[in-house]
């Protein structure tokens, strides 16, 4: 007879690519996690996965055996987390990916007032400008900016922004306010998230259609926060989501620059496994983070990836 803890392990392990991420999800030593899915194959009579020194492969047998498994496991867990709340309220670990600045817009303030609402839930978030792998990673929800890749996840749109050109006043005052792309590019000094020094394409929308500017960074900044700060600080002239700078526009400590010219709208997204049904941990945090974005009280999470101002060219 199966045993579906086996079975668990085995799909576990195929979602995470080795026993040894496998076994940091289920809480178990790699050991244990390979001694179970030798068990489960001898039970069965047939190699579910191809073992080598540097990686494992499913054997075709074994990827029709986890995608008849794969759903009902899932089912039977969400089942069970459902029930071990009793009183349907939201609880456990729930792990977030996020830009590296998200905690920057989504102040530390929130996360005290989510989780004073939700007391059951412990939260882990992950950090970084990479967009990780959601299901390797055992992720349940990220949060993204910036256009997002074709791919079997689902995303939520909370908000969008697009991308105008920006100057702290202090700047305009000692270089003056260019009044053309040509003016723009020729005597001011323009920040860019480009890794190049040389020089960066920035296409933008304006009265005469989509026009492009070459510009020369005097300074490159990889993360959008950092990019940011640099404007406020008088560095020179940037292309930024406004939605990151929508409380500087407010107070003044930015002004548009060409405001007649922007870049195409991008969205703020919460993404997560195409699952037939989410965690209550999971949508209760997703309609946290949306209705402070719906209020204006957040203004979004953009990582350098998200930027994506057009790649720099050399000369």
């Amino acid at each position: 007879m199966l045993d579906l803890n086996d079975i668990s392990v085995f799909v576990q392990v195929v979602r995470a690519g080795s026993f040894a991420a496998a076994g940091r999800r289920l809480g178990m030593p790699s050991n244990t996690v390979s001694r179970r899915l030798q068990l489960l194959e001898e039970s069965l009579g047939v190699r579910l996965l191809q073992r080598s020194t540097r990686q494992l492969n499913v054997t075709a047998a074994g990827r029709e055996f986890f995608d008849r498994c794969a759903p009902g496991i899932e089912d039977i867990q969400l089942a069970g987390a459902d029930l071990f709340t009793n009183s349907r309220e939201p609880g456990g670990i729930l792990r977030v990916a996020a830009p590296a600045d998200f905690l920057d817009n989504f102040s530390m303030e929130w996360i005290g007032e989510f989780m004073r609402q939700y007391p059951k839930v412990q939260l882990e978030f992950q950090l970084s400008d990479e967009h990780v792998d959601l299901i390797a990673e055992g992720i349940d929800v990220a949060f993204r900016g910036g256009l997002l890749p074709d791919s079997s996840l689902v995303a939520r749109k909370l908000g969008e922004s697009h991308r105008g050109l920006l100057a702290s006043p202090g700047y305009l005052e000692r270089h003056g306010t260019p009044t053309s792309l040509e003016q723009l590019a020729q005597d001011h000094s323009c920040l860019s998230n480009s890794s190049a020094m040389q020089h960066a394409l920035w296409r933008l929308e304006g009265p005469r259609g989509v026009e492009t500017v070459r510009v020369t960074p005097r300074l490159c900044v990889n993360t959008a926060q950092g990019l940011l700060r640099a404007t406020r600080a008088g560095l020179g002239i940037a292309l930024l989501p406004t939605m990151i700078a929508a409380e500087d526009l407010r107070r003044g400590t930015l002004v548009s620059v060409l405001p007649h010219y922007q870049r195409d709208l991008s969205g703020f997204y919460a993404v997560y496994p195409n699952r037939r049904q989410l965690s209550l941990a999971v949508s209760a945090l997703i309609e946290f983070v949306a209705k402070k974005v719906a209020g204006g009280a957040c203004e979004g999470s953009y990582g350098a990836q998200d930027l994506d101002m057009d790649k720099a060219e050399a000369a």
